[in-house]
């Protein structure tokens, strides 16, 4: 197969739970268990951090891979979803996996997949963990896909842990409850393996300590233990957060040596060393275009929030969203005083356009529908002046599709 049939392939083939939602969700680690025992368990063959979290776990594990690259070491990544080109998900040292690669693994492993039905996600982490381990790298930094008890990738047994922040997404599959979703995201703590958690909550601390207390593993909360505003590249007040959490780790991570001014440095390159994209991200001026890829209600509180801090004579929102979130909790958030152009992200689990309209209207937020999210962007372009802004978000998939 070329490289194009070969993700045809997979993303079409076999379950995908950025497409398909809560049936493609396999909460089940045997499946991965099984494949990497077939790879002969390459997730062993490299020291690794394991990131989870609701929001900012992606910024944090790009940031997190800069910083160890300034320190001279070989960084193997793992995130998802990815935005542009699938192998955005498997980088070393911010250079993406080769299509050859790419090819050469599914084609090898396609009866394996075949027989077992494996998930797009069981298989894209078993890729992650080979070329890693064939490659040597000195470290991986592995972003959980979703939740953590239950995700693919918790079977690494890492060097030490970061979560990052506990709102409500997935409540289908995570739970209802901040509790809930914390003890979720949890799982990925290990025996006698430290972990980091960048924010404090009151509903959730108490179920990390319990967590870590049962597991041996020592824990720290970052604002008790970073006091230091540190310069990011990364725009976005929100980074602050999470830039803490990411510098708790590093000091607290075990035999890699760190200097303060590779902290520095890492912070200052994160988009040149990890190719990073979607987070606060300006592609336009005259008008500006802004994009950030916040798709829950404690994610586009942040982003709405300073949203307002931005000067412009006018706001353009291209606005779209996935199936199941909650409208009535996110549509209140955003202003009223903006011009909306509604679209439906080309994924099988976008929201219908019409019924996001209707939501929007009876919140107060009033705009048009457009066919897609690129004629939703081409009306907003020509409708701005040069001094305006326009804001496109709701989704990671209305993001992909623009950038």
């Amino acid at each position: 197969m070329t490289y194009q049939e070969t993700l045809d392939w997979m993303f079409h083939q076999l379950p995908m739970y950025q497409q398909k939602g809560k049936s493609a969700f396999n909460a089940k680690l045997n499946n991965i268990k099984l494949f990497s025992k077939h790879l002969e368990n390459p997730h062993k063959k490299f020291k690794s951090i394991h990131v989870a979290g609701t929001n900012g776990k992606g910024s944090s594990s790009h940031m997190l891979a800069s910083i160890l690259q300034e320190a001279g070491y070989k960084v193997g990544l793992y995130t998802s979803p990815h935005l542009k080109d699938y192998r955005e998900r498997i980088k070393i040292n911010g250079k993406f996996i080769s299509e050859k690669e790419v090819v050469q693994f599914i084609s090898k492993n396609k009866s394996f997949f075949e027989e077992h039905q494996l998930s797009f996600f069981e298989m894209t982490v078993g890729m992650a963990f080979q070329y890693f381990a064939s490659q040597k790298v000195d470290i991986a930094v592995i972003e959980v896909g979703l939740g953590g008890r239950l995700d693919s990738t918790n079977i690494i047994t890492p060097q030490i842990s970061l979560i990052t922040n506990i709102g409500f997404d997935h409540v289908d599959l995570l739970g209802a409850t901040l509790i809930e979703i914390a003890s979720e995201k949890a799982g990925i703590i290990k025996k006698n393996t430290p972990v980091v958690i960048s924010e404090s909550q009151i509903e959730t601390d108490q179920v990390f300590k319990s967590i870590a207390k049962k597991k041996n593993a020592s824990i720290s909360f970052a604002e008790e233990l970073i006091s230091k505003n540190y310069r990011i590249e990364l725009l976005g007040a929100y980074q602050k957060k999470n830039c803490k959490g990411v510098v708790a780790t590093i000091k607290n991570l075990n035999q890699f040596e760190v200097t303060e001014q590779h902290i520095q440095d890492g912070l200052l390159n994160v988009v040149k060393n990890t190719q990073i994209l979607g987070r606060w991200q300006i592609i336009q001026k005259k008008p500006t275009i802004l994009c950030d890829t916040a798709h829950n209600k404690e994610g586009l509180t942040l982003v709405l929030n300073q949203l307002k801090n931005q000067k412009y004579e006018a706001l353009h929102i291209v606005l779209g969203f996935v199936k199941g979130k909650d409208l009535e909790g996110i549509l209140p958030l955003f202003p009223k005083n903006a011009t909306y152009y509604f679209a439906q992200p080309e994924i099988q689990r976008g929201l219908n356009v019409t019924i996001l309209e209707k939501h929007a209207l009876e919140n107060g937020l009033k705009g048009r529908s457009y066919k897609s999210v690129k004629s939703a962007l081409r009306a907003a372009n020509k409708g701005a002046s040069k001094k305006d802004l326009i804001f496109v978000g709701g989704s990671t998939f209305v993001v992909a599709e623009v950038l």
